[in-house]
């Protein structure tokens, strides 16, 4: 099957209709209507083989995972996402991958009401990249560089589950099969965590998703806001999964170092602690008080039991870093 049939085919005219969409999918390029109270929010991820998926990784997997990852980044934002364009090499036109990638694309972007309105085709090496755009009010859009010393640290979620996963692949450590599908699927299908990041946003400081390791995220935090950071270990919410297959300093350095857990990080101030706790439900997901910003300081400081002790040595990852 050639190029315009699998678009004709596998993506045009499917998935939600938004009526701000004049023209989708089908010509050079898209037109779509923006509001005008609204600020345009765009979002771009490239996800490679081996690098952001394993080779053996199903193919509807990859379809939800490179729209779940820019929405990631929305959620951390507080904005509304709208429409994504979509770009895909492949190395042949397998007809099969291509069904199976477009069913993982839709059914995510059908949850969100996302519609898919252009994007682009080429031979090459497997990657995908996503466009993702959408809105946000000026005055709710949440940053990385508003933290202020005193306000509370929280993250959603569990942490641990992609790097138990990247671990147990790579035969680093041993994972029962239970324990290997339950942090198979977080990490091949992660959650965007969309309507956290609606409910935050009316009294976060700052926020930024956890994509590259919970420690060197909040790193960003810091650096960007000028503060610095004491985390409590043993406040971690750490997945059962990887509690239960490694021991309890490296289920530590999984939670803390290991990257694509696509949870919120987000600050907050001692006021508002309190509208965090009432409005739980509606975030959809669980979250967990971790720490405190400080002043201007030293990066991260990690407590444990009351005593500080040292970050683990293993780096959060980081793109051309590992040759």
């Amino acid at each position: 099957m050639k190029e315009f049939e699998l678009i004709e085919k596998y993506f045009a005219g499917r998935g939600p209709q938004r009526k701000d969409v004049v023209l989708g999918v089908g010509d050079d390029a898209a037109l779509t209507r923006i509001p005008d109270d609204m600020l345009l929010v765009v979002a771009t991820d490239t996800m490679v083989e081996n690098v952001h998926f394993f080779k053996d990784a199903p193919a509807r997997s990859i379809g939800h995972k490179c729209l779940a990852v820019n929405l990631s980044d929305f959620a951390a934002m507080g904005a509304e996402p709208a429409w994504a364009s979509v770009a895909i090499t492949l190395p042949n036109a397998d007809e099969e991958w291509v069904k199976e990638f477009s069913e993982g694309l839709f059914e995510i972007a059908e949850y969100y009401h996302v519609q898919i309105i252009g994007g682009d085709t080429t031979q090459g090496p497997l990657s995908v990249t996503v466009s993702l755009k959408g809105f946000v009010r000026e005055d709710k859009a949440l940053v990385r560089s508003g933290a202020k010393s005193g306000d509370w640290i929280y993250v959603t979620g569990q942490l641990g589950d992609s790097a138990l996963t990247v671990a147990s692949k790579l035969q680093q450590v041993e994972v029962n099969e239970a324990n290997a599908i339950l942090s198979e699927r977080k990490f091949n299908f992660p959650s965007a965590r969309i309507a956290a990041g609606q409910v935050i946003k009316h009294v976060a400081t700052s926020a930024i998703d956890i994509s590259d390791g919970l420690v060197q995220d909040l790193g960003h935090i810091l650096k960007a806001s000028n503060v610095s950071a004491k985390i409590d270990i043993d406040k971690l919410p750490i997945s059962p999964s990887v509690l239960a297959s490694v021991d309890e300093d490296k289920a530590i350095e999984l939670a803390l170092m290991g990257g694509e857990d696509y949870e919120l990080i987000f600050t907050v101030p001692e006021e508002q602690k309190a509208y965090i706790s009432q409005n739980a439900t509606a975030m959809g997901v669980g979250f967990h008080c971790i720490g405190q910003i400080q002043g201007a300081g030293e990066g991260i400081c990690l407590m444990k039991n009351g005593e500080k002790v040292p970050l683990p040595n293993q780096a959060g990852f980081e793109h051309f870093t590992v040759k």
